[in-house]
């Protein structure tokens, strides 16, 4: 008698990502708007549009327990910044230090720019 064999469910391939649109980059200063480190402000070390999160240094800070892979390496406790989500976090105004909303003004040639609403002066990209 031939065994039972259950069939692997199959994916859905048709599922398309999609990628949010950030108003912050690599690279901008940030200051946290909501949960535990509020009113913190820190260098955002890396964006991720796939699901929405920042990571922002000194922000955040989960303990990760690592356990040495090689013999020159020391196993224990790392600190590490961990990713919140970009509604939690406003970019800082570069004229005043406070956090601002910003508008988009597409230049003559066609770039666009974002500008503080705060004070008025363009925010440049960091990239």
């Amino acid at each position: 008698m031939k065994p039972l064999v259950y069939k692997k469910a199959k994916r859905d391939r048709t599922k398309r990502v999609v990628f949010q649109k950030l108003h912050l980059t690599k690279g901008d200063v940030v200051q946290v708007i909501s949960g535990d480190d509020k009113g913190k402000q820190g260098r955002i070390i890396r964006a991720n549009p796939k699901n929405g999160r920042i990571t922002i240094e000194g922000i955040n800070i989960v303990k990760r327990h690592t356990r040495a892979t090689n013999q020159n390496q020391e196993s224990g406790i790392i600190e590490k910044p961990a990713p919140i989500h970009h509604s939690k976090a406003m970019l800082v105004d570069p004229k005043s230090g406070a956090p601002t909303r910003i508008r988009r003004r597409k230049d003559s040639d066609g770039t666009v720019e974002r500008i503080s609403l705060r004070s008025g002066q363009s925010i440049p990209r960091n990239r």
